[in-house]
């Protein structure tokens, strides 16, 4: 069975409209043809970015220029004859192989066995030995013509394959960095069909709920994307790579994928898709077309998107963001979307599986975020020998007067720190290290970049392990229950006021004081564990206004003495251990980078529950048994 005459009226394609056109006839269906547009943008993508070649040379496919007054920019005509045998190869392929007969179906769906099978044969219809990871072999036309799919594709592939089988229940599944398949009564079955990262172990068939169960960033925790048929489309839409080689991208490429995502985005279909939305945005920015959204706006609904229907649990939305604001240079607004990134993987366990997330935030910290300031410092710098200035000086030097409000804004600096506390909150009770020396070195080059009044305008706060005190009640040692349950409830009753309003506020107080007021000021909550992602939401929210409570009237006395009436200034609220114990440190007159580095770097407290409660400062060397955390 081949193409529908519906389907075969819109041929040949010309120019990106014409694909365009087709594109927007088959989203209009119930079930839109994954195979045939898969292999329409294969087929173009090829000929624009894999054998882009003089088109004299490639024979049966004609060229036509994009613009009439622009030879150099050409588009191959797809014609039918070409795109109907290599539909009507793919799914004698899959129908030939596949004897539906033998599988039971239910009114539920379709059975694992059915689905596993269906992954066998795309599976076993790859080459043996080829680099896993090249561009460009993520479409059904590089199946069929080349015998090649990166991981993604092959999880695609049984999707289309299954649809060619008339198995509507089968969809695609999509966290940030891996796809899988669902399948059954609202695709409550989960089935791995391809492999991850650069090895090619053997996981076919069976369920992801391990990866969601012991909360690594690969399953998102079980918040992934669970797509429609639409969906599926904007996923190969995605999945086009334009890079010529790695300095140059096809600019005709560019343009298809942005018109198409514009299509689905106008459509309704990437509301539930984040990172879609973000791709788009990037595109936009870089090449606006007239009378379109604001790239801005897209982001803040990517973010807004990934909040409401994933839990807010998906990384990239922010990372978008963030991008968006580092490419024009507003310090502040990239600072707060990374800390806000960090804030949202502080609740994940770091596994080698997610190298890639790693990857991130690690050229984030020690590049990029380094290279801003440094060059956000040049820029305050460059003018003249004059300092700040004065009005004047911010008229006639307007980069001059941004770059200096950033590095005197203790916001800029608060978002610093709540992005180094999200990193250590992640590496604790996670059974791989995140941090090492290199990412110390960074962290004071950052540091150094604000000065003492800047860094001092910051209100720190800690607070103890909200699960530490369950762990504590049922302790073995009876006495320990005795001792420290009524100084719990005492602490309850005696402090009604919010944890920011007793907390000190004054990076003047002595340290030993302001430590010990740090563990005894934050009242414990009783079966808080478990709502730490709400917390620690509301808690983003408060920074984001960046202004603390004025302390409330009835504090008691002993922490009203230890606020000082400091000027307000932004409010963080210290999640990790490491952080914590150099509180002391980040808001010192001097930068002592020896005592950062040593902090950052030792072994992570892990084990948190096993232990006695210490001061913030106190990193005993007892935790060198890194053992999963427990759910």
């Amino acid at each position: 069975m081949g193409l529908h005459s519906a389907q075969k009226k819109h041929f040949p394609l010309r120019g990106i409209d014409g694909v365009v056109q087709l594109f927007d006839a088959e989203l209009r269906k119930s079930e839109p043809d994954l195979a045939l547009l898969s292999l329409v943008l294969g087929f173009v993508e090829h000929f624009l970015a894999v054998n882009r070649v003089i088109p004299i040379n490639v024979p049966g496919v004609r060229f036509e220029p994009l613009e009439p007054d622009c030879p150099n920019s050409c588009f191959p005509t797809v014609e039918l004859g070409m795109i109907s045998a290599l539909y009507e190869r793919f799914t004698a392929q899959i129908r030939g192989a596949v004897d539906l007969s033998q599988y039971r179906r239910t009114a539920a769906g379709s059975s694992r066995e059915l689905v596993k099978k269906v992954s066998d044969v795309i599976w076993n219809s790859l080459s043996r030995s080829y680099f896993k990871d090249r561009a460009h072999i993520q479409s059904l036309f590089s199946l069929i013509t080349g015998t090649k799919l990166d991981s993604s594709g092959v999880a695609f592939a049984v999707v289309a394959a299954c649809q060619v089988l008339g198995l509507k229940d089968v969809h695609l599944a999509l966290s940030e960095d891996h796809a899988w398949v669902i399948f059954g009564k609202n695709g409550e079955e989960t089935a791995e069909v391809t492999w991850h990262g650069k090895g090619n172990e053997d996981r076919r068939g069976q369920t992801v709920a391990a990866g969601v169960s012991e909360k690594s960033w690969l399953y998102l925790k079980g918040s992934y994307m669970k797509c429609d048929r639409n969906m599926e489309v904007a996923f190969m839409v995605c999945a086009i790579n334009p890079s010529l080689d790695l300095h140059t991208d096809s600019s005709e490429l560019l343009q298809l994928q942005q018109k198409l995502l514009w299509l689905l985005y106008e459509r309704g279909d990437l509301d539930r898709y984040p990172m879609a939305m973000g791709t788009l945005a990037d595109l936009e920015d870089q090449e606006p077309i007239p009378g379109k959204e604001n790239p801005l706006k897209i982001h803040l609904k990517a973010v807004s998107s990934a909040q409401k229907h994933y839990n807010n649990e998906h990384i990239y939305p922010y990372m978008y963001l963030a991008g968006f604001h580092y490419r024009h240079r507003n310090v502040r607004e990239a600072l707060k979307a990374w800390a806000e990134a960090a804030q949202v993987m502080q609740d994940y366990n770091y596994f080698r599986e997610d190298e890639e997330i790693y990857k991130e935030f690690f050229d984030i910290a020690n590049d990029v975020i380094p290279t801003l300031l440094k060059e956000t410092a040049a820029a305050a710098e460059s003018p003249g020998e004059g300092g700040e200035g004065g009005e004047g000086a911010d008229k006639e030097h307007p980069k001059q007067a941004a770059a200096l409000s950033a590095l005197q804004d203790s916001d800029c600096f608060a978002h610093l720190l709540r992005f180094y506390d999200g990193i250590c909150k992640w590496e604790e009770g996670s059974p791989t290290p995140v941090l090492h020396v290199g990412w110390a070195t960074y962290l004071v080059q950052s540091l150094s970049r604000f000065e003492a009044q800047v860094r001092q305008k910051v209100t720190i706060i800690t607070k103890e392990p909200e699960s530490q005190d369950d762990d504590d009640q049922s302790s073995d040692d009876p006495r320990e229950g005795r001792r420290r349950g009524p100084r719990r409830e005492s602490k309850l009753d005696e402090q009604s006021s919010p944890p920011p309003a007793t907390a000190p506020t004054s990076p003047s107080t002595q340290p030993a004081a302001a430590a010990a007021a740090a563990v005894t000021a934050q009242p414990k909550k009783v079966g808080e564990g478990g709502g730490r992602r709400r917390s620690s939401q509301s808690l983003r929210g408060a920074d984001a206004e960046a202004k603390p409570k004025s302390p409330s009237p009835d504090s008691s006395p002993s922490s009203q003495q230890q606020v000082s009436p400091s000027p307000a200034g932004p409010v963080v609220v210290f999640q990790s251990e490491k952080m914590k114990g150099m509180k002391e440190l980040l808001c010192a007159a001097k930068v002592n980078s020896s005592a950062i580095k040593l902090q950052l770097t030792a072994q992570s407290q892990v084990q948190m529950k096993r232990q006695k409660s210490t001061p913030a400062g106190d990193y005993s060397m007892s935790f060198m048994k890194r053992q999963r955390k427990s759910l």
